[in-house]
């Protein structure tokens, strides 16, 4: 199968290479006509064929190896050069409507006409033809790759496929009725080129603040890991995405109580060896725990009765009873719909305690990470 790499590079030199044709023609049909929609067009091509030599440098910046300076790696360019584009994008919108409003100033003030010829028609309507099919291309290679980049860049090709209808139309209409309306259709198409950018802006931005891991993947690494020999409930899964499947994590575990140091080890290994070789993530392993006498029970039973009351509290785990200290831990998944979550930490504590008053009570608050 080809590399994920390979395919971002050779989708975009085609983009290049059928952004800098496009250029060409538009280039000089808007110079000969005097239209600046097409010269516009022209040079919103141009962003895009910058934008597919940008996403080859992030793609291979992004795959530099790990260093002193930056042990992780250097995946996250992919969301910087992703901004980058974004940046594009949105330029080449705010270009488009500063001309179009010069463009309807100047045919007021001088009765200007844009002076289209057959030919024109015809190489426009071509170069929407060509502008979808990249469109399309892109967007198809760009889910293959799971590429942000890609996929923004062919978003883009298909709003450009628009704006080149808009020049079109106003091409058709200036030759064959004499009507001027370029310079309008202009203004809308910059507003969805813009909006587009805003788009793409806002996908790379959270990417960068760090998104919640797709549910179906942080089931899967649960299950897998409820699956091995020894391991009572999986807990507290935490994933930090550094670009494209790398990842690095924490899981807690829960053991019974009575495995000896070695045993947990080889429980240890084997999740650690999973995560890495199944979903190429380097995970930390914390182990809670797990006490089933007769007491523990009952005071786990009495703590789930008070926990049914508070419809934010997600989860109750690493429950142990030490009665040696007598000391009860346990932790709290609470939702990020709770506005006061140490509140309600304080409330059931509270009342607990009331209930076991020999017993000192520590509850951990644990975030919402990758439950909801």
């Amino acid at each position: 199968m080809e590399k994920r790499d390979q395919v971002i590079i050779k989708t975009s030199i085609i983009g290049i290479i059928g952004n800098i044709i496009l250029v060409s023609f538009k280039a000089i049909i808007g110079f000969i006509a005097g239209s600046i929609s097409v010269i516009m067009d022209a040079l919103n091509n141009l962003t895009d064929a910058l934008s597919s030599v940008i996403t080859i440098v992030g793609t291979k910046l992004s795959n530099k190896k790990p260093n002193k300076k930056h042990p992780y790696g250097y995946g996250r360019i992919e969301y910087i050069t992703s901004s980058l584009i974004a940046a594009l994008i949105l330029f080449a919108g705010g270009t488009a409507i500063y001309e179009s409003i010069n463009s309807i100033i100047d045919h007021f003030k001088n009765d200007t006409l844009p002076d289209f010829q057959i030919y024109s028609l015809i190489i426009i309507s071509a170069a929407i033809i060509v502008k979808i099919a990249l469109g399309i291309f892109f967007r198809i290679q760009g889910k293959k790759a799971d590429s942000e980049n890609l996929i923004a860049s062919g978003m883009d090709a298909l709003y450009d496929a628009i704006l080149s209808l808009s020049t079109l139309v106003g091409a058709i209409l200036a030759y064959f009725a004499k009507i001027y309306v370029e310079g309008y259709l202009g203004i809308i198409i910059g507003l969805f080129i813009i909006k587009s950018g805003i788009e793409v802006f806002k996908e790379s931005l959270s990417s960068m603040i760090g998104n919640r891991f797709d549910k179906e993947i942080v089931s899967n690494i649960k299950s897998d890991v409820n699956k091995i020999d020894g391991v009572l409930g999986a807990y507290d899964l935490i994933l930090n995405s550094y670009g494209h499947n790398k990842n690095i994590g924490s899981i807690h575990i829960s053991v019974d109580a009575s495995l000896t140091a070695n045993e947990i080890q080889k429980i240890e290994r084997k999740i650690s060896e999973l995560l890495y070789t199944k979903y190429n993530t380097i995970m930390t392993v914390g182990v809670y725990a797990e006490n089933n006498d007769l007491e523990s029970k009952e005071i786990k039973k009495e703590l789930n009765s008070i926990l049914a009351k508070y419809k934010n509290v997600l989860q109750l785990h690493g429950f142990y009873l030490d009665k040696k200290e007598m000391v009860c831990n346990f932790d709290l998944v609470i939702s990020f719909d709770e506005e006061n979550p140490d509140d309600v930490i304080s409330e059931i504590k509270a009342k607990i305690s009331e209930k076991y008053k020999e017993y000192k009570f520590v509850i951990v608050f644990d975030q919402d990470f990758s439950l909801s």
